[in-house]
């Protein structure tokens, strides 16, 4: 059996209401829901890679997009909306103004997440298109019903927001990490940059594209990769390296699942959190494969909350680390590649 999130588990109370549906399934889904709702038919609308290719498998490619955002053929002979609610406000609307705007006036559409996630923002938020009507809780936990009555007019170009770190420009979208300004973690990170560094770069999670066009733009012989799992990220990359007009790769990628070759350096500020909840995951997993895509002298270099547990994982990987700059939150931790017998060159 499946293991469901709580808010899939609210869903899957209702199942029935679904079996003689159409559905398209958006927002904040993680886990197998999909796969187990009998509805006449079912797609699922996602901006994250890995969520993608994990239900793909299940349902079919021709059944789980991942784009930024959903066209009209999604909505095409569908009469059900399933929406799970993202932890940032600012995301859900993104996505729920572009999803009502594809779904003609009478649809159904089923708005399902934690309380702590600000689920109950949506009746106000969303109340000119769809008014909502709380249907059922559980477990801290809010699902609510609406219909179309009105379709908003959705323009992605009216989303972006840009903001200025120094003489370098930086484009972002709704959800995206560092969407109103830089971080303190990222701007202790920044400042251990200087001008020897070079070589190939790979930044993973690369958010907006803030560590990459900051450090590219300063020392113009980095080669430079970007890879994240959200779409809104990609695109925002995207668009930060061609303002500042800067070369580089990006790609969509579940840590190093699309990234090949090995690089001189491999950078991040790698999230802690999965939606509402603790995950050091994909900062592990950074760790534990660096050395599988650094050249021999390769670093890498994270920041992270210092109380977060990295220094023997470090040291477990790379036999090595050391902190190049920290303060009251933050840490940045940097660890070479060495192979036997073989004398470090250090990129800085």
């Amino acid at each position: 059996m499946f293991t469901l999130t709580i808010s899939s588990k609210v869903i899957f109370r209702h199942r029935d209401t679904f079996l003689d549906k159409q559905v398209v399934i958006a927002g904040d889904v993680r886990d197998l829901l999909p796969a187990l709702l009998l509805a006449r038919s079912v797609r699922v609308h996602t901006t994250w890679y890995h969520r993608q290719q994990i239900l793909a498998r299940v349902l079919g490619e021709q059944a789980v997009k991942f784009s930024l955002v959903a066209d009209a053929s999604m909505a095409e002979g569908c009469d059900t909306l399933i929406y799970f609610w993202p932890k940032n406000k600012q995301e859900a609307l993104f996505q729920m103004t572009n999803l009502l705007s594809i779904f003609p006036v009478g649809c159904d559409i089923f708005v399902v997440g934690e309380n702590r996630s600000g689920i109950r923002s949506s009746r106000q938020m969303l109340e000119e298109w769809c008014p909502f009507v709380k249907i059922d809780s559980a477990r801290r936990c809010g699902l609510y019903h609406g219909k179309v009555v009105k379709q908003p007019q959705f323009n992605v170009d009216e989303h972006w927001k840009s903001y200025k770190i120094d003489d370098v420009m930086i484009q972002t979208l709704p959800g995206v990490f560092n969407r109103d300004g830089l971080d303190n973690g990222s701007q202790l990170l920044i400042s251990t940059f200087n001008q020897q560094l070079q070589g190939q770069v790979a930044d993973i999670g690369c958010g907006a594209g803030v560590l990459s066009a900051v450090l590219a733009k300063n020392v113009a012989s980095v080669q430079l990769t970007l890879s994240d799992m959200y779409m809104p990220a990609l695109t925002a990359s995207h668009a930060t390296l061609a303002v500042n007009g800067l070369q580089g790769r990006v790609v969509a990628g579940d840590v190093y699942s699309s990234i090949s070759g090995r690089y001189d350096m491999i950078l991040s500020n790698p999230p802690f959190h999965d939606g509402m909840q603790t995950n050091l995951k994909m900062a592990e997993t950074l760790i534990q494969g660096a050395t599988s895509h650094l050249n021999i002298g390769g670093e890498l270099r994270i920041v992270a909350n210092a109380f977060l547990p990295y220094q023997d994982l470090l040291n477990a990987v790379f036999g090595n680390h050391q902190v190049l700059a920290k303060n009251d939150h933050f840490k940045v931790y940097q660890a070479f590649y060495k192979a036997k017998n073989t004398r470090r060159w250090p990129l800085r």
